[in-house]
């Protein structure tokens, strides 16, 4: 019910919208002096995506989608919508639907913006890998040419203040919590594991988070502090069930995510021709020894230089975690192997033993330090008509491995075909050699813009 009525309420601004950009227009035409101060503008583009080939699905999502963004400003008041309407196949399951990615509206002046509804908001100074990035909720299993595809938005009132031109504030409440998508259920990781539905907290004013952030943008430096209190979008496992009953153990796993608080810093320093970026986060949580899917306190960072070489944009990127109060998980030993009963504690024991190494690799604290590194290369070609990038990303610690090759030819102004790849791996059992069959593949991808 509360899904149904919001989905109302954003049509009835997309109406709404759409019936006072239409006043807006006609009134334009009749009261030319007013022009200046209202505004109404259309964009978007058609695409058609492929991604396949990979070791499980031949087809892992291919689709058509038509977007439509619109812009209603009159005076100080602003109203922003980005519909999407797609169709395809999606890891083999047919689907057709309609996706509101970002609907607000709000004020903007030139001390003092307000904002509220559907928003994607990004912290960070560093590329790709943001530890100061809490907000912003993404669908790992959406699988397109842009990585960029897979943010989503939350419902937020989001402000900010400028102080002077180079300071500002800004202020984001979000009311009910909005959870990243992971499609574990698509890997394979034994018949007998399987999950369920989302443990998500309760829509209530305790669960609501907040982030607030201090920006200073100087000539020769810009960095901001933050600080985030909620429930943390990239979510852990929790053991729902163990089913003995057939003989074999069946496990049911849940997706629950833990509340936290966040202080980040960031800056970025440009030194004559290079770019120095930075960015760390002190992540606290309480609970962690008890519960299996709330990860220990740590500090996650980023160091990063870009420079061009030869026309190559090169960015080289030190990512790191520091685990808080790190103890290794304890070997569990079968003492009575002729006991029946203490063969089942025994084997109770190993899944909540293995369940919370598995939510240790995905939150990196395997572990008490470590260490990746990301390379980004980016050239352009023949006047901008041609693009190659190159990403790869390596983690030193548990030796898992991405490499992302794409190439862009834009045909004319409107008109650009993608095609590239993504390639992963990892030592058995680690999330890459999970994820590798299903995410690895070719992608290509034709869109014409208006």
């Amino acid at each position: 019910m509360i899904k149904r009525s919001c989905l109302l309420i954003m049509l009835t601004l997309i109406a709404g919208a759409a019936s006072k950009g239409q006043e807006l227009f006609e009134s334009a035409q009749a009261e030319s002096e007013e022009s200046t101060n209202k505004g109404i503008e259309f964009n978007g583009f058609v695409r058609g995506s492929a991604f396949g080939g990979s070791e499980f699905y031949d087809y892992s999502s291919v689709f058509g989608e038509f977007c439509l963004q619109s812009k209603l400003s009159q005076g100080k008041t602003y109203l922003y919508a980005d519909s999407r309407f797609r169709g395809g196949v999606n890891f083999d399951e047919e689907y057709a639907g309609f996706q509101l990615k970002e609907v607000y509206a709000g004020y903007q002046s030139d001390k003092f913006d307000l904002f509220l509804g559907n928003q994607i908001v990004t912290w960070g100074r560093t590329d790709g890998l943001n530890p100061t990035n809490n907000i912003t909720p993404n669908d790992y299993f959406f699988l397109t040419s842009d990585m960029d595809d897979q943010k989503l938005s939350n419902f937020m009132l989001r402000m900010k203040y400028r102080f002077t031109s180079v300071i500002d504030i800004e202020l984001i409440g979000i009311p009910f919590y909005s959870p990243s998508n992971y499609r574990f259920d698509l890997f394979d990781t034994g018949e007998s594991v399987s999950y369920g539905e989302a443990t998500l907290p309760e829509k209530s004013f305790g669960n609501s988070s907040f982030a607030t952030r201090l920006n200073f943008e100087f000539p020769k430096i810009g960095f901001s502090v933050s600080y985030f209190r909620g429930h943390d979008p990239f979510y852990g496992f929790n053991v729902q069930s163990i089913d003995f009953t057939t003989g074999v153990p069946l496990v049911t796993n849940t997706a629950t995510p833990y509340l936290k608080n966040t202080i980040g810093i960031d800056f970025a320093l440009p030194i004559s021709s290079w770019i120095l970026r930075g960015e760390a986060a002190y992540n606290i949580t309480n609970d962690y020894e008890q519960l299996m899917y709330v990860p220990n306190p740590d500090i996650a960072y980023v160091v990063g230089v870009e420079h061009n070489f030869c026309g190559i944009t090169t960015i080289l990127q030190y990512v790191g975690k520091y685990t808080l109060d790190f103890t290794e998980l304890q070997q569990l030993v079968l003492t009575d192997p002729a006991n029946p009963l203490a063969q089942m504690q025994y084997t109770e024991k190993m899944i909540i033993h293995e369940s919370a190494l598995f939510n240790r690799k995905i939150f990196c604290q395997q572990e008490k330090t470590n260490h990746a590194v990301v390379l980004s290369l980016n050239k352009a070609l023949a006047y901008d008509t041609w693009n190659v990038e190159l990403a790869g990303y390596y983690n030193i610690t548990s030796e898992e491995l991405m490499i992302r090759p794409k190439v862009t030819w834009k045909i004319t102004d409107a008109l650009a075909a993608s095609l590239g790849g993504s390639y992963m791996t990892g030592q058995d059992n680690t999330i890459f050699d999970y994820s590798a069959p299903v995410l690895s593949g070719v992608f290509a991808e034709l869109k014409a813009t208006f």
